[in-house]
């Protein structure tokens, strides 16, 4: 740790990074209001937004409808953390497939035992490479790790959005001081069609669509 980083940095940092954070485990509770109904989870320490519905992810919640799908599609949320967003789409549709990725492994502990306590056997969530071979995806959902950094964000995107099935769409919250518009730019570049579909508490709803062709 250098001369001008705080501990608490550290500790709020480790969620990105880290495998197996090193603070303390403790679980804590988090009531979220998704889409009209209210979820139990539990959060912790050493794990995104601990105790809380982060700010980004209640305005995707608000800001993009809920996703209709047939059954048997299959639903990827990108850095699940504890799972809020993937659990309820799990909760909203039954027979569809969420898929939860991370690599924090204390966060997949969470969201599992929060799919476990809410009775949800369509969800799971699992280390990035254990979702990797899975196949195509209807829909990814994700608040993604902004602060990992430019180069590594884009390696994340450019990993699972080229796996939506040709009609499939990817929902991403992303913080308009933290390059929301020029990550729209960018993904526009890569061939990913992506526009706005909500604005909110300085957040942006990208919605992004494969390249066709």
């Amino acid at each position: 740790m250098s001369s001008t980083e705080r501990p608490e940095d550290t500790a709020a940092e480790e969620h990105y990074f880290t495998a197996d954070p090193s603070v303390p485990f403790e679980r804590i509770p988090v009531l979220a209001e998704v889409w009209g109904e209210s979820l139990s989870l539990v959060s912790g320490s050493g794990v995104f937004a601990k105790g809380r519905l982060d700010i980004g992810t209640s305005v995707l919640f608000k800001e993009a409808e809920p996703p209709s799908l047939a059954a048997g599609a299959r639903v990827l949320d990108v850095g699940c953390g504890y799972g809020a967003i993937g659990l309820a789409i799990a909760r909203l549709l039954p027979d569809v497939e969420v898929v939860g990725v991370d690599v924090n492994e204390r966060a997949l502990l969470l969201a599992t035992e929060n799919a476990h306590a809410l009775g949800l056997a369509n969800y799971r969530a699992v280390l990035p490479d254990a979702a990797a071979a899975a196949g195509e995806w209807d829909e990814i959902w994700s608040n993604p790790p902004i602060r990992i950094g430019k180069p590594a964000l884009h390696e994340l995107l450019l990993r699972w959005l080229p796996r939506l099935t040709p009609e499939g769409r990817a929902v991403m919250v992303v913080g308009k001081n933290l390059g929301a518009d020029s990550l729209q730019r960018w993904l526009g570049e890569q061939g990913l069609p992506t526009t706005r579909i909500g604005s909110a508490k300085g957040f942006r709803v990208l919605e992004v669509r494969r390249a066709q062709g």
